[in-house]
């Protein structure tokens, strides 16, 4: 399964994903600087991973390539809440899984409630958009 496309790093925009240090992460701020008498223009990226929300840099021409990742969003019912994991069943395919829940998203996670998720790189996340 691909899990990673291409893209020029000129094409990056605020809020799109990047892969970065195998952390697929979405795009926070960009900086562009002009082209030179002999290059082409620089990018310099700031983004957040959706995984641990670390913050990570990526610094590159604008026309080289860069990773980024496939996110798909699907929709799950709660099944069950202890303490910070929540054990879901996609409601296209029926599939239980456990994911754990990020701060900002355990007030919100209840029996019986349909979310939304995320499933990018093989991994499930909750919680953020």
């Amino acid at each position: 399964m691909v899990d990673r496309i291409f893209a020029q790093a000129g094409d990056l925009r605020e809020g799109k994903y990047v892969i970065i240090d195998d952390h697929p992460c979405r795009v926070m701020s960009m900086d562009k600087s002009k082209p030179g008498k002999h290059g082409a223009a620089k990018i310099n990226v700031v983004a957040i991973s959706l995984i641990d929300g670390s913050k990570h840099s990526l610094a590159k021409s604008s026309d080289a390539d860069v990773d980024v990742p496939i996110v798909e969003r699907k929709r799950a019912q709660v099944v069950s809440v202890n303490g910070n994991v929540a054990q879901l069943m996609d409601l296209t395919t029926f599939e239980t899984f456990e994911v754990t829940i990020p701060a900002d998203a355990e007030e919100a996670m209840e029996a019986g409630k349909d979310i939304q998720y995320m499933d990018v790189m093989g991994r499930r996340l909750i919680g953020k958009k």
